[in-house]
């Protein structure tokens, strides 16, 4: 009994949330669970191409795209982080509103 115990362990642990899930938790006060912003004020995240979500970023970080907040948090980031931020949002599914 033991031994099937410890086969079936594994499959029975939760999985652990990737590193673009896990830096994607800091943007969800103001854009949404998984990037999908309620209401029109913010943007919706969930859905956009990657490549346009990481070009965004990577104008907030060098300021070629001005935000009061946006600017300063993406200063944080490593180019990698933003890869990985802009990876996950491209994977989510759009909630709706474009």
């Amino acid at each position: 009994m033991l031994i099937v115990t410890l086969i079936a362990a594994p499959g029975l642990a939760r999985a652990e949330p990737t590193i673009g899930a896990r830096l994607a938790a800091t943007c969800a006060a103001c854009h949404g669970t998984a990037g999908n912003t309620q209401g029109s004020t913010l943007p919706r995240l969930a859905g956009q191409s990657q490549q346009a979500l990481s070009a965004t970023l990577h104008a907030f970080k060098t300021g070629q795209r001005e935000s009061t907040i946006m600017t300063q948090i993406a200063k944080g980031y490593t180019d990698e982080q933003i890869e990985l931020l802009a990876a996950y949002f491209a994977a989510q599914k759009s909630g709706g509103r474009p």
